[in-house]
């Protein structure tokens, strides 16, 4: 079969498919200077890798949009490789610790989405992953991780940041509302007193 359907056939782009030939991944023959022929049979489509697999990438802010594409292309590759059809990728921005990221939201809402594939853990949520991946598997979802070691400095730093932020915003937040709680008691207080 040419180059291209398998590509296709594996759910790649071209590049990548033509990547896995010149690497030795697949094999194959050149045929005239532009045809490549794969003579290895497509793999059996295992039922797990018919699950409707989704990629989640997300970068802390704006300056590391670039990022997004590489966070993409490999676990796009990843899938590849694990022979999972990929329906979807998902690109986000905004903290680990935010956890009002609709786009996320979203995929753990899906019943439809039956993986999806993160690159590390903490692309998912900086805090309490055992809970979403418990609570997905108890709907016969999974989430994969396909890096546990990496930790961006710069990540953690923009997320301590946001921990910090938030912590000072309730505690304050909460004075303010004791004073004006106060506030109100004492005016009630004046009224009972003048009727």
């Amino acid at each position: 079969m040419k180059l291209s359907d398998y590509a296709k056939q594996q759910g790649v782009r071209y590049e990548t498919a033509w990547h896995w030939f010149r690497d030795g991944k697949i094999q194959g023959r050149r045929v005239g200077a532009h045809t490549i022929l794969i003579d290895e049979l497509p793999q059996p489509v295992l039922p797990s890798q018919q699950q409707n697999t989704v990629l989640y990438t997300r970068v802390s802010s704006a300056e590391n949009k670039a990022n997004l594409d590489t966070q993409a292309e490999r676990l796009v590759d990843y899938c590849a490789a694990r022979g999972y059809r990929v329906s979807k990728v998902v690109k986000e921005i905004g903290s680990g610790v935010n956890d009002t990221r609709p786009k996320f939201l979203a995929l753990l809402a899906d019943p439809s989405i039956g993986r999806i594939v993160i690159e590390p853990k903490d692309r998912g949520t900086r805090f309490g992953f055992r809970y979403i991946e418990t609570l997905l598997t108890t709907y016969g979802r999974e989430i994969e991780v396909i890096n546990q070691a990496e930790n961006s400095t710069e990540d953690l730093l923009s997320d301590l940041t946001s921990i910090i932020y938030s912590f000072c915003a309730r505690l304050y937040g909460q004075r303010r509302a004791k004073r004006k709680t106060e506030r109100i008691v004492r005016e009630l207080e004046a009224q009972d007193a003048t009727c």
